[in-house]
Order: C-alpha cells, then sequence, then structure tokens
C-alpha cells in the first residue's frame, strides 16, 4: 500500500462508514416509527437515552428554523456541499495534517454528508433520533435530538480542536533533535 492510499485515502474509510451507519440508521427510524415528539423507547429504562422520531429542516439546535423558504436551500444545501467540497479537496491534496487530524476530517466528511443527503432527499428535514438526558447543564434537561452524523461531526471537530491547540511531541523531538545536530556541526566547523 503506498504511502499516499495509507495517509490520505484509508481515512475516507471512515466517511464511507459514517454515512453508512447514519443512512442506514435514519432510513429504519423513517420506515418504523412516526414523527413524533412522544418517546417512542426508553434504551435502558432510566430516561437516560431515548429513542424519537423528530424531523430538523433547519441546521444544528434548530438554527435557521425561522429563515425564509427562499434562502434556506442556499444555507442548508448549496453552501455545505461547497465547504464539505473545498474541505474533501484540501483533504487530499494537503500536507498539513497529522494522522489523526485526516481520521478526524474524515469524520466530519461523513457527518456532513450524512446530513446533506437528508436535506437533499428527505423534504421533511433531517431525521434526529438520540434523545438524552443532560441533567440541566447549560440549563437544557435534555440535549436537542441528534443523529449519528450529527455525532460525527461533534466527536471529530473536538478531536481536531484539540489535536490543533496540543504540540505534536513528535514534531516537538524532531525539531530539537535538528537544532542540536546544527549547533554541534556549527562547533565543529569552528574548530
Amino acid at each position: 500500500m503506498t504511502q499516499f492510499v495509507k495517509e490520505r485515502i484509508l481515512p475516507l474509510s471512515l466517511t464511507a462508514f459514517v454515512i453508512t451507519l447514519d443512512q442506514v440508521t435514519k432510513a429504519i427510524i423513517a420506515n418504523n416509527w412516526p414523527i413524533s415528539r412522544a418517546v417512542i423507547h426508553d434504551v435502558f429504562n432510566n430516561d437516560f437515552l431515548r429513542i424519537i422520531h423528530v424531523r430538523n429542516p433547519a441546521i444544528a439546535f434548530s438554527i435557521g428554523n425561522n429563515f425564509p423558504d427562499a434562502i434556506k436551500p442556499i444555507l442548508f444545501i448549496v453552501l455545505p456541499i461547497l465547504v464539505l467540497g473545498f474541505l474533501s479537496w484540501y483533504f487530499i491534496k494537503s500536507n498539513d495534517f497529522t494522522k489523526l487530524q485526516r481520521w478526524a476530517l474524515a469524520g466530519i466528511i461523513g457527518g456532513g454528508i450524512g446530513n446533506i443527503i437528508d436535506r437533499i432527499f428527505r423534504p421533511e428535514g433531517v431525521v434526529d433520533f438520540i434523545d438524552v438526558k443532560f441533567y440541566g447543564i447549560f440549563g437544557m434537561e435534555r440535549w436537542p435530538t441528534f443523529n449519528f452524523a450529527d455525532s460525527s461531526v461533534v466527536v471529530c471537530c473536538i478531536l481536531l480542536f484539540v489535536t490543533l491547540f496540543i504540540p505534536n511531541k513528535k514534531v516537538g523531538v524532531e525539531a530539537e533533535s535538528v537544532s542540536k545536530k546544527d549547533i554541534s556541526q556549527k562547533g565543529n566547523l569552528n574548530e
């Protein structure tokens, strides 16, 4: 397996996995449960995790729900497709990412594509079905209902954010060894 395939193409398997998991679970929910805010299934019988079927015609946290209908396709379909297209192109072409960052970006791309598929092919909106208790944090008793695409985007964005702000120890070690090497070579030249 070439280095290019290992570094750039292999992480896209996560993209494919996220899209598949997201679309299969949404199809199961959409075909088997009516759209309702009523609790359909309390997974652990403790009110922590519930499965309900709701539709979100906007973006995360229903942002943009009250926008004019004429502008929604541009903001919720066209703009995200352009952003994901650019991100995918940059993902393949750029040498700026670590392996972990590439996997995180692959998860973000997969989640983004999963929700765009819904926005294009499900006129009622994106299928959301995972409902978790949030114990009053940020004043919310329950987190807004979400799906696997949303989770992938959020978790991978957090992972990417962390990798951008935590120094790469390997890079630091390499830089340190290079500078020591330069110093020793300069010392030899002065003798």
